[in-house]
């Protein structure tokens, strides 16, 4: 599904009569067929009185109105032609046959044509306006008794008032989409609740933003001072905290300080103490030992801990797999070394457990072999090992790496819960739990609080969760910092993986990885290796180099630069400028088209920004533009793996060129040849774990381009990035 948005096409009007529906959301989003009486122009003939597909938000479509439906006609990959509407008319039936056929319609029971007939002969075309005008003008139809007339007269004044208030909010500020979305949800309730207190939307409606109501509160004169928004401010600040910085509580004196600046305002010390009460009596915050937490945040935090209690309660016997280890050593040709036999008897033999290790750990291996360990433990089918075991990881890259590696199928952790990215829920939740023995989750670093809440809901309490991961990551992107604070906690078994594998095959990569994780400032920094080199450089001199390097590398499928930063004269939005001129230059025969500022050709590599589960693909995937078609509508085609998504205008926004991406969406991935730009002006992001991680996802060849004194900079930092978060404080507070 995708949003209602036009962008530079033409837009179009047609008109007609709505038929049935295909699809329909609970917020209003409506797939229907729509027979056409009317078009714009003469180039649209060729729907007339034809039968077309329409998508877009509405409120309570019936088949006796005319409607005017406004938007362009796109081609729909899966579903083929269809109108796209961005807004519409509802027209009021004007001719007698027309009200007539609206006043016998299912809209109002009991009325019938003939009755319909005897009211428009005595009022004529005017019929619906006396009506409204005087509902008693009913009494002059013969036949019509009381319970007709204020059938009739209830029926018309809802009608009108729904699209009156659609208007409404148009008015203020919202656009069709936002108003249909508002008064699907509350109805006739709407403007009491707009008029008592526009921000409860927010608390409501998924798509309605802080920043939007607090705009549109101006306009209908709420006073910047309001308690209402005062209210609707600390919540907004504390989620926005959570959400930016990565912690799950925020400390009062911080949030004082936090909300001033958010709300712009003279906020005394007392008013905000009274509207801090006010949350927490309503139930919309929690405090806890002096921390402030949003409701679903505590939660989260808390259901984490109990579940994990609740797994520590549950005792397997404990099996010795001496020779069924050795059995698989001989099967799979490998020899496992003491640390990784451990791991895998311990996967087997308890409930819970963590694996952690840096890169060349051997953690994908272990992987491979608790699948196939318990698989032959429990004489398992193909079939009943694809159902019984599930991989799982964070991103799209991730999970298709871990397939890659241990040839078992894999999936994203949102694919695998049946995410609905339009109501932002999980379809497998605690009320419909997916029945299997074992979910192994890699990359757990990259786990926030809100996801492993949820997949524990998911869950029996039967099974089997193994969290593997580098603990010296860079955190979630989410709220939390749950594989940290678990192994912190010291209540749930844990592997530590300390033997390198790939150091003993000439990895320097691996080797300057763990040195930079140990805060240790070698030679190898800056000395130049086989497959470590460091390029010292000023910073006007870091893009030159970095082009350089990359023109010389050729091939961009197997390479990647990685950066901390998108602005600056060396942030990523300056690189993908000139790295597209490296790696895709203009050509004749190459189609490209102009996004905002932002030039995209066929054969351009591509990053996808947001989740799509529908389509299969997952923010941080990485993809190639295979077509773009320019007429007779903007369309861009992106291939990943083979997997080819099609973007229209609406859409656009979900990427953005990947020849240089973040450290953080570089989690989960790994490429050949990677290229680090270090300057000084990044001071802000120039600490250990970021640049730990950037050169963990280094497979062969590692460039660093710039000033030593960053890169030494950042090895020294190990301040940044720590987070406020109670997980640990619960779990020992439940243990105890």
């Amino acid at each position: 599904m995708f949003d209602i948005i036009i962008l530079g096409d033409i837009m179009h009007f047609i008109i007609g009569h709505y038929k049935k529906s295909i699809f329909e959301s609970d917020n209003g989003y409506v797939i229907g067929l729509f027979k056409e009486i009317k078009v714009d122009n003469d180039n649209m003939t060729q729907y007339l009185n034809k039968m077309i597909t329409f998508t877009g938000y509405f409120h309570n479509l019936n088949t006796s109105d005319t409607y005017k439906l406004i938007g362009n006609f796109i081609e729909h990959e899966k579903y083929g032609e269809q109108f796209n509407t961005s807004s519409y008319e509802r027209l009021v039936p004007e001719d007698s046959d027309s009200i007539i056929t609206f006043l016998s319609s299912d809209l109002f029971k009991g009325i019938g044509k003939r009755k319909a007939t005897k009211i428009v002969n005595v009022l004529g075309e005017k019929a619906l306006d006396m009506i409204l005008e005087n509902k008693d003008n009913l009494y002059l139809i013969p036949g019509i008794n009381h319970e007709d007339v204020n059938n009739i007269n209830e029926q018309l004044i809802n009608y009108q008032n729904s699209y009156q208030t659609i208007l409404y909010l148009n008015d203020i500020g919202f656009n069709n989409k936002d108003a249909l979305i508002i008064y699907n949800y509350y109805l006739e309730k709407t403007l009491n609740i707009i008029n008592e207190n526009i921000y409860t939307l927010i608390n409501d409606l998924n798509e309605i933003s802080f920043r939007k109501i607090d705009e549109i509160s101006k306009k209908i004169g709420i006073n910047r001072d309001d308690n209402r928004r005062i209210r609707a401010g600390i919540v907004f600040t504390i989620t926005e905290i959570c959400n930016l910085i990565g912690h799950t509580y925020v400390k009062k004196n911080e949030l004082y300080n936090y909300v001033v600046r958010a709300l712009k305002i003279n906020l005394t010390q007392d008013m905000f103490e009274s509207n801090l009460e006010f949350l927490l009596n309503k139930g919309e915050l929690v405090q806890y030992n002096n921390h402030y937490y949003i409701k679903e945040m505590y939660d989260a935090e808390k259901n984490i801990a109990i579940r994990i209690k609740n797994i520590s309660q549950n005792k397997i016997q404990v099996k010795s797999l001496i020779n069924d280890i050795k059995d698989l050593e001989e099967t799979l040709q490998i020899k496992y070394n003491d640390e990784q036999k451990k791991a895998i008897s311990a996967a087997i033999n308890h409930q819970m457990l963590i694996i952690t290790g840096g890169p060349g750990t051997g953690k994908t291996t272990i992987i491979e072999a608790i699948v196939n360990l318990y698989s032959n433990i429990n004489n398992l089918s193909t079939q009943d090992k694809f159902e019984k075991i599930h991989l799982l990881a964070p991103t799209g890259r991730a999970s298709k790496r871990i397939m890659e590696t241990t040839n078992f199928k894999a999936s994203t952790i949102h694919r695998f819960l049946k995410w609905n990215k339009e109501s932002n829920q999980f379809n497998i939740n605690e009320l419909n739990k997916i029945n299997c023995d074992i979910v192994i989750v890699d990359e757990a670093s990259m786990v926030d609080t809100y996801l492993l809440d949820n997949l524990f809901k998911g869950l029996p309490l039967h099974t089997k969760i193994i969290l593997v991961g580098d603990q010296d990551q860079l955190p979630s992107f989410g709220p939390g910092q749950v594989l940290k604070d678990l192994i912190d906690s010291k209540l749930i078994t844990t592997i530590k993986l300390k033997t390198l594998y790939r150091q003993g095959e000439g990895s320097d990569i691996i080797t300057l990885a763990h040195n930079i994780n140990n805060g240790i400032n070698d030679d190898l920094l800056f000395g130049r290796t086989s497959d470590v080199q460091f390029i010292p450089c000023s910073f006007d001199q870091v893009m030159p180099k970095v082009l350089e390097i990359c023109a010389s590398l050729k091939n961009f499928d197997n390479s990647q630069v990685l950066a901390p930063i998108y602005k600056g004269y060396s942030g990523i939005d300056a690189l993908n400028k000139n790295l597209q001129t490296i790696f895709n230059p203009s050509q004749a025969n190459k189609k490209e088209v102009l996004i905002g500022d932002i030039i995209y050709r066929e054969k351009d590599k591509i990053l996808q920004l947001t989740n799509l589960p529908d389509e299969n693909v997952f923010n941080g995937d990485i993809g190639f533009i295979e077509k773009i078609n320019i007429k007779p509508r903007k369309e861009i085609f992106i291939n990943y793996d083979n997997n080819i998504v099609r973007y229209t205008p609406a859409s656009f926004t979900n990427f953005k060129h990947g020849y240089a991406i973040s450290i953080h969406k570089s989690q989960g991935s790994e490429f050949n040849y990677t290229i680090i730009p270090l300057v000084k002006s990044y001071y802000n992001m120039l600490y250990r774990k970021l640049i730990y991680t950037a050169v963990t996802r280094c497979k062969n060849k590692l460039y660093l381009v710039g000033e030593k004194e960053a890169l030494i900079m950042a090895i020294n930092n190990n301040s940044n990035d720590i987070r406020q978060t109670s997980l640990k404080d619960f779990l020992n507070e439940y243990f105890s």
